[in-house]
């Protein structure tokens, strides 16, 4: 049986994210919670955010996959009674420090910043430098979804049972979900029918859809095939790599025209690189080229 493949040692201080590289240049993350199904709480957040920024600083790697710790989850979303306990407290807006009840005013402004804590947790895998492919595995529900719509690339394994859960516990989902699922999926009908039924999806159902681009047996398959997307792609030019994401996200959020704009200014500086050269030329000799870290 061969053996799991250490975290990497830059990584090692996290709790509930452990950080190892299956392939050169490639980073396995997977939320480290099985025991709570990898549910989040405040503490996970932070690390999720803290962890995908760490990534996007490191020369040394180029693309990422992501996945749940163990068989049974991705992740099962909020740990519901952390957020309880967090929200009842003065941590969540529901009191002050001091334990007296606050004004309506006062209780939206401490909970307005405790949601753009999570959201800005959430979406530093959005920001982040690298190309990111998702795993959804087993139990996919509520934050998984706000998750994966940050990914690059989202692949399921066949039991992924996903939904966008939040109806169901008396809120409209507030970490991304709502913003990015339309852009990622073409039809609203179908956007609308999972986010206000909170019905579950199959990963087939998920595929049919546009919203994953592979669907594979198992976990175990589905996060091979994840690594070998990561492996062709940090083979390639990482300022091509990492150029591709920018302007493609960039085009998601702005007009034909500012986008065209905005590559026009981004290409001056990049296609300077002693990348293109290389490329060229080892798609000449037919041989494959190697590129200086970025």
């Amino acid at each position: 049986m061969a053996q799991s493949p250490a975290t990497l040692a830059a990584y090692s201080s996290y709790e509930f994210m452990r950080v190892t590289s299956p392939a050169p240049h490639v980073a396995h993350v997977e939320i480290n919670r099985a025991p709570k199904l990898n549910a989040f709480s405040q503490a996970v957040w932070l690390e999720f955010g803290r962890v995908f920024r760490q990534i996007s600083l490191d020369a040394d790697l180029r693309a990422v996959v992501l996945s749940g710790a163990g068989d049974r989850a991705f992740t099962a979303g909020l740990d519901l009674g952390a957020a309880s306990a967090s929200l009842g407290g003065g941590g969540g807006g529901g009191g002050g420090d001091g334990g007296e009840v606050l004004d309506p005013a006062r209780k939206a402004k401490a909970l307005r910043a405790h949601i753009e804590e999570f959201q800005g947790c959430i979406s530093e895998m959005e920001r982040c430098e690298k190309p990111v492919i998702c795993v959804l595995h087993g139990i996919s529900l509520g934050l998984a979804i706000d998750i994966s719509c940050c990914a690059d690339i989202r692949i399921a394994a066949s039991n992924a049972r996903m939904a966008v859960k939040e109806v169901d516990i008396g809120l409209a989902a507030d970490i991304g979900t709502l913003a990015r699922l339309p852009k990622i999926v073409g039809s609203t009908s179908w956007v609308k029918d999972v986010c206000l039924t909170a019905r579950d999806f199959s990963a087939h159902e998920a595929l049919q859809a546009g919203f994953v681009s592979h669907v594979l047996q198992d976990k175990a398959g589905a996060v091979q095939k994840a690594v070998e997307i990561a492996v062709l792609l940090a083979e390639k030019s990482p300022v091509a790599v990492q150029g591709t994401k920018e302007l493609l996200n960039y085009g998601r959020e702005n007009s034909t025209a500012a986008t065209l704009r905005y590559t026009s200014v981004w290409n001056s500086v990049a296609l300077q690189t002693a990348d293109v050269p290389a490329a060229l030329q080892g798609t000449m000799a037919k041989k494959r080229p190697s590129f200086a870290k970025l």
